[in-house]
C-alpha cells in the first residue's frame, strides 16, 4: 500500500528516529507523532494523548484515517495499546500485550527461551532475599541481578559486590539472577509479522554509563553499526537457532508474536547466548541502524502489521556506517538534573551526514531545555566508522549544553580495530 498515513507513538528517541525513517518512505504520505517531543513537533503534526491508553491511542487513529499505528515504547505494548489498535480495525505495528511480555517479564522470556531450546544463560528467578542469596551462591561472582518486570533498561545489576547485588535485589522485587556472560554483546532487530522474519543490520550499544564501561548500567549512551569484529554468518545463525525456534515456540502457545523483537546477544568464550528479548526497536542502536536503511520503512511496517512481510524480500542497506552519542543530563541514570538550556546548530534540521535525534527535551517558552535523563543523541553516518564517530563528536562539541554528560569513547575501539575478530558462535 502506497500513501500511507502512519501515526508513531511515544515521547523519546527512538519515537523520533523512527518517524524520521517513515517520512523518508516514498509510500508514505503523512506521519504524526503522538506525544512527540520538540524534535518530532518541529517536523510533524502531533497530538497529546496518553501513549498507554489503548482506547484513546486508537480514537486518535481513526480520527487522522491513520493506516498504520507504530507503538514505540515497551511500556504501551505490555498495557495492550496495539490489540485495542487493532480491535478498531487499524493496522498495527507492535505485539500483542500477552506476546510483549517477552519484555514485561524476564521470567517469561526465560521459559521461552527453555521451551524453544535457545541458548541462553542459567537463571534462577528469585522472589525473596534467601531465595536470591542462594542463587548468587550458586551462580558466582560477577553477580547479574535483572528486575522481573519493565525497568525502562535500568533494572540490571552487574556487580563483584555480593551486598550491592542483595540490596538491588530488594529495591526490585521479583528478580531473575543468572550466570555472567563473558564477550562482546551484539544488538540484532528482527521485523516479523509471526511468521515470516526480517533481521536488521547488528548494531552494538554502551550500556554503562561512563567511559571504559565504568558507572551504573543506563538505558544506552551510544551505539554504532555495522560491526567488523562479529563473525562471518552471525545474522543467520541468530535467526536459525535464535529467532525461527522462539517465533515457533511463541505462536504454540497461542500468542504470536508479530513486530519488532530484539534480540541481546552476548558471543561468550562458550559460544552465543541470548541475553534478553525486547519487544520493540531498541534505544538508541535505532537511531544508528535505520540512517542506513535503503528499503521503505514504513512500507515494511505496514506489511509486517498485515501479515504480508513474505511480499517484502530481503531488505536492503548502504555500505556506510553510522555512529550515535547520546547526551544526558548531569545525574544521569540517578535523578538527572532538567532544565539545561541546549542551544546551537543542527537541533532540528540535517545538515550534510549528521542529525540530531530528540528524547528527553521540552520548550521553555523557545528555548529547548533537557527535560529527563537522556536528552539528545547526535547521530553521524560515513564510509568509515572513524568518520562516523569523528563527525558526531564534533558536532555534539557544536552544541552549547552546560549540564550535560556524554561518553567520549563510542565506537573507539571497533574504529581502531582494537576489538579482536569474533570467530566462533
Amino acid at each position: 500500500m502506497t500513501d500511507l498515513t502512519v501515526l508513531v507513538v511515544g515521547s523519546g528517541g527512538r519515537e523520533h528516529a523512527l518517524a524520521r525513517a517513515i517520512a523518508a518512505d516514498p509510500g508514505v504520505a503523512a506521519v504524526h507523532v503522538a506525544p512527540g517531543n520538540p524534535g518530532t513537533w518541529h517536523s510533524w503534526p502531533h497530538h497529546d494523548v496518553d501513549a498507554t491508553d489503548g482506547r484513546a491511542v486508537a480514537a486518535l487513529a481513526a480520527g487522522i484515517g491513520a493506516d498504520l499505528v507504530v507503538v514505540g515504547p515497551e511500556a504501551p505494548l505490555v498495557a495492550g495499546v496495539a490489540d485495542a489498535v487493532r480491535a478498531a480495525g487499524i493496522a498495527c505495528f507492535g505485539p500483542s500485550a500477552e506476546a510483549a511480555q517477552l519484555e514485561g517479564s524476564k521470567q517469561f522470556a526465560k521459559d521461552v527461551m527453555a521451551a524453544a531450546g535457545v541458548p541462553t544463560a542459567a537463571s534462577r528467578f528469585c522472589r525473596t532475599p534467601d531465595e536470591v542469596a542462594a542463587a548468587l551462591t550458586a551462580l558466582g561472582s560477577p553477580y547479574v541481578v535483572k528486575q522481573d518486570g519493565l525497568a525502562a533498561g535500568k533494572g540490571v545489576i552487574v556487580t563483584g559486590d555480593r551486598a550491592a547485588a542483595m540490596a538491588h535485589a530488594a529495591a526490585c522485587g521479583d528478580v531473575v539472577v543468572e550466570e555472567y556472560l563473558d564477550g562482546p554483546e551484539v544488538s540484532l532487530f528482527v521485523i516479523t509479522d509471526g511468521t515470516v522474519a526480517l533481521p536488521l543490520q547488528p548494531a552494538q550499544d554502551f550500556k554503562r554509563v561512563g567511559d571504559g564501561d565504568s558507572g551504573p548500567n543506563t538505558g544506552g549512551m551510544g551505539a554504532y553499526t555495522p560491526l567488523p569484529w562479529a563473525p562471518a554468518g552471525l545474522v543467520d545463525a541468530v535467526m536459525e537457532r535464535v529467532v525461527v525456534p522462539t517465533l515457533a515456540e511463541m505462536t504454540r502457545r497461542g500468542t504470536p508474536f508479530a513486530g519488532l523483537l530484539y534480540v541481546g546477544l552476548a558471543l561468550t568464550s562458550r559460544g552465543m547466548r541470548v541475553v534478553e528479548y525486547n519487544a520493540r526497536f531498541g534505544d538508541p542502536e535505532t537511531q544508528a541502524i535505520l540512517p542506513l536503511l535503503t528499503s521503505p520503512l514504513g512500507q515494511v511496517l505496514y506489511a509486517a502489521a498485515t501479515g504480508r512481510l513474505a511480499e517484502v524480500g530481503p531488505l536492503s542497506w548502504r555500505d556506510e556506517a553510522a555512529v550515535i552519542v547520546v547526551a544526558a543530563a548531569e545525574g544521569y541514570p540517578g535523578t538527572p538534573t532538567t532544565g539545561g538550556t541546549i542551544t546551537g546548530p543542527r537541533l532540528y534540521e540535517s545538515a550534510d551526514n549528521v542529525h540530531v535525534i530528540h528524547a528527553g527535551t521540552a520548550l521553555d517558552g523557545d528555548t529547548l531545555v533537557a527535560a529527563g535523563g537522556r536528552v539528545l543523541g547526535v547521530v553521524a553516518t560515513g564510509q568509515t566508522l572513524t568518520q562516523a564517530r569523528d563527525d558526531a563528536y564534533a558536532a555534539l562539541a557544536a552544541l552549547d549544553f552546560p549540564t550535560g554528560l556524554w561518553r567520549t569513547d563510542i565506537a573507539a575501539k571497533a574504529a581502531a580495530g582494537l576489538i579482536p575478530p569474533v570467530t566462533s558462535l
